[in-house]
């Protein structure tokens, strides 16, 4: 029997029978914002994550992200990076460029809006590729069916990252898709999900695999809407989130799905920079550069920690396995597993530098401690040019 979804506005979502939105939502409209500029000084969470300085390195181009959710408009700031999806509601046929509800422009233009000229919304990677998967018409129950199916269309089209903002029970069918996602190398993304209907992290991030995101404020402290949990991964902003909706207007959240969305486009910034990269390799970097909240490693709150851009673009970073040190090759040589690119997707950080990694270390290499954790006032991690 297939579970029921229960979507909630801008925020993670619950599995339950009724509906119960979860966080706060607020349409701008152009008597409140006259420009466009206004929309891009209010979106804090840029300046908080050092947008800027990430765009310099990547900014996501030749990453294709799906996005299921309600579809997504072609709102002005986003629609060069919208490419024709799927719409799985009864009777849909708007290839998923089609959205009454907003939820989803909205988590498309935190992935990856371009803005105008005169500013606009701007995502974390603003030349990535959305793919639009519509699998619910507007804030309604839904069915986890159609959100596994979504996944499954996301892999055919061969989606290099797939930003899920809602959460839930589990569901077997469900899980079967994120496995064939996973074993795909596709980074999946997820939002854990709010408080007060979710005391717990919701699926589908809480199982392996999965990036469970959770949220900070303005502060960077943990945000009350965020669930908590031993599943959590990393954190990003999901107070008062400034992005894109339907008819050409902009919205401010509050909730997981925003925090989920900017992880969702981390990635594709850092799949950019290092193109074969596999995912679990994209997800290490992510949390091993993350800048540590809480108590000293890994907590339930923050988990690794909040998402850092250009740490996660620049780290000299070891490979999964070799996490608690670094290697230095013989003539102090720097490994070709931690070599940039060259920016978005110019060049590559061949997987078989982590294979030459490994031959180095069992071969008696010299060790250099690597930090797992790196705390909020400790310098920036070791850069590889």
């Amino acid at each position: 029997m297939t579970a029921k979804i229960t979507y909630s506005i801008f925020a993670a979502i619950t599995l339950i029978a009724t509906l119960s939105p979860t966080s706060t939502l607020e349409i701008v409209n152009q008597d409140n914002y006259p420009t466009a500029r206004k929309i891009r000084e209010d979106q804090w969470h840029l300046r908080y994550l050092e947008v800027g300085k990430a765009h310099m390195i990547s900014q996501g181009s030749g990453v294709l992200i799906a996005v299921p959710d309600t579809g997504v408009d072609k709102h002005p700031d986003l629609q060069n990076n919208l490419l024709k999806g799927v719409d799985l509601t009864v009777g849909g046929d708007s290839g998923g460029l089609r959205d009454i509800d907003s939820h989803g422009t909205g988590m498309a233009g935190l992935i990856a809006a371009h803005g105008q000229k005169t500013g606009g919304a701007l995502g974390i990677a603003p030349r990535s590729n959305i793919l639009p998967i519509r699998i619910k018409p507007k804030n309604d129950l839904g069915s986890t069916e159609k959100l596994a199916i979504g996944i499954d269309y996301a892999i055919s089209m061969k989606a290099q990252v797939i930003s899920i903002s809602m959460a839930g029970e589990p569901d077997t069918r469900l899980q079967k898709s994120i496995s064939s996602a996973i074993d795909a190398d596709i980074v999946v993304v997820a939002g854990a999900g709010n408080q007060p209907n979710l005391h717990n992290v919701g699926y589908p991030a809480a199982y392996p695999g999965v990036v469970a995101v959770g949220g900070v404020g303005r502060n960077g402290e943990f945000a009350p809407i965020s669930v908590s949990g031993p599943e959590i991964d990393v954190v990003a902003p999901a107070v008062d989130i400034y992005s894109t909706s339907i008819n050409g207007r902009y919205r401010k959240g509050t909730g997981t799905s925003d925090a989920t969305a900017i992880v969702a486009g981390a990635a594709a910034l850092v799949r950019s920079k290092y193109p074969y990269l596999p995912a679990a390799e994209v997800v290490h970097r992510l949390t091993a550069t993350a800048v540590d909240k809480g108590p000293p490693g890994r907590d339930d709150e923050y988990g690794y920690g909040v998402i850092d851009l250009v740490a996660a673009l620049t780290a000299d970073v070891p490979p999964l396995g070799f996490e608690g040190a670094t290697v230095t090759p013989p003539g102090g040589a720097t490994s070709a597993a931690a070599q940039p690119a060259g920016g978005d997707g110019d060049g590559g950080a061949t997987v078989r530098g982590w294979v030459t990694l490994g031959v180095i270390a069992a071969t008696g290499g010299g060790f250099l401690v690597w930090r797992r954790r790196r705390r909020a006032g400790d310098p920036p991690p070791r850069i590889s040019r």
